[in-house]
């Protein structure tokens, strides 16, 4: 009697080059990676360099390996509304400065992350202030949109920061010595601390969610294996936005490509020759029907137009600060101001 072989089922599901923003899965709406080479800034705290050239107010043109997006002197995206998900801003590499209708405002970066509960209405601003004028001002981020479930579309507000410093990390070797490196900003992975709680009101609050949302750095030829999600259904993007290439549970994927990857079995990664990094999206789907315009995410086109005629009616409570594009001065220092004046900063 000859026994059926098994065979284990390739995690890979698909690949799919990065363009901008990144493709997303349910329950994630939206993922842009801005890796910006500003240059040294001016005396308000804008590019030393000319901004000849662009169409200022709405330049994505990469210009010089920096873009100035909506802001008119320093780079950035002045006060703009949001309804009906959460922006989870992640910072690697320079300073953002917050505002929003709550009267909250922040100044943070350097590998914190801040997620905001647009709910039933919010107005932000986010700009990029160029701080030294004698060096350059490198920024990278990733600005990952989360979508709510219809029960909690129309939640207060919540403003949230999640400093460096308290986010759970992984740091392991492989046989050969080899190092990887995952940063947790949302979602449990073994032998890293706990997880820090994601906002009440946001699907990752909810436990059979199952969302993650990490950041992966790999050596040069490390290994290492991306653990089964927890939850049934669960969908997965892993973003291979710097380094060569990688093998995948035996499938090689080349630089600068989004993989989808099967949420019920495990993933061997094996790092080619120069040092890789990953971004990790994972979740349960909503499976709600999703309707767009803009900056606002609701289930029908009839919540739509509500939205629009109550951020017409009510700019989501008015905008508290006499600029649209305010920046927090020439202080370095990160810190958060909530919107019941409690103040805190890193450790």
């Amino acid at each position: 009697m000859t026994t059926p072989m098994t065979t284990t089922p390739s995690p890979v599901l698909g690949v799919l080059p990065l363009g901008f923003p990144w493709a997303t899965q349910d329950p994630f709406l939206f993922c842009a990676y801005h890796d910006d080479a500003y240059p040294k800034g001016n005396a308000d705290m804008g590019p030393q360099d000319s901004l000849a050239g662009r169409d200022i107010g709405q330049d994505f043109s990469r210009k010089d390996g920096w873009s100035m997006y909506h802001g008119e002197t320093v780079p950035g995206f002045p006060a703009h509304p949001h309804r009906g998900f959460e922006t989870v801003t992640v910072v690697r590499k320079g300073l953002i400065d917050h505002s929003d209708s709550l009267g909250a405002k922040a100044r943070f970066g350097q590998g914190d992350a801040q997620w905001v509960t647009a709910g039933q209405g919010i107005v932000h601003s986010e700009m990029f202030p160029l701080l030294d004028s004698e060096r350059e001002n490198p920024l990278e981020l990733f600005q990952i949109w989360l979508n709510l479930p219809a029960k909690n579309k129309m939640v207060p507000p919540h403003f949230t920061m999640l400093w460096s410093a308290d986010m759970p990390r992984l740091v392991t070797h492989d046989e050969a010595g080899r190092q990887t490196d995952v940063l947790t900003v949302a979602g449990q992975l073994e032998g890293a601390d706990a997880p820090l709680p994601p906002p009440p009101d946001s699907w990752a609050a909810q436990p059979e969610a199952d969302v993650a949302i990490w950041t992966i750095r790999m050596a040069p030829g490390a290994r290492w294996t991306l653990p089964a999600a927890k939850g049934h259904g669960t969908r997965r993007t892993l973003y291979f936005f710097k380094g060569a290439s990688v093998t995948i549970g035996g499938t090689a994927v080349q630089s600068s490509n989004a993989i989808e990857l099967r949420g019920d079995v495990a993933a061997e990664l094996v790092n080619g020759d120069v040092e890789g990094e990953f971004l990790l999206l994972q979740g349960k789907p909503i499976a709600e029907p999703v309707a767009q315009y803009g900056p606002f995410v609701m289930n029908t086109q009839a919540e739509i137009m509500q939205a629009m005629q109550d951020y017409r009616r009510t700019q989501f409570g008015g905008w508290p600060f006499g600029d649209s594009a305010p920046n927090h001065g020439r202080d370095p220092k990160r810190f958060a101001v909530h919107p019941d004046g409690r103040e805190e900063v890193p450790a």
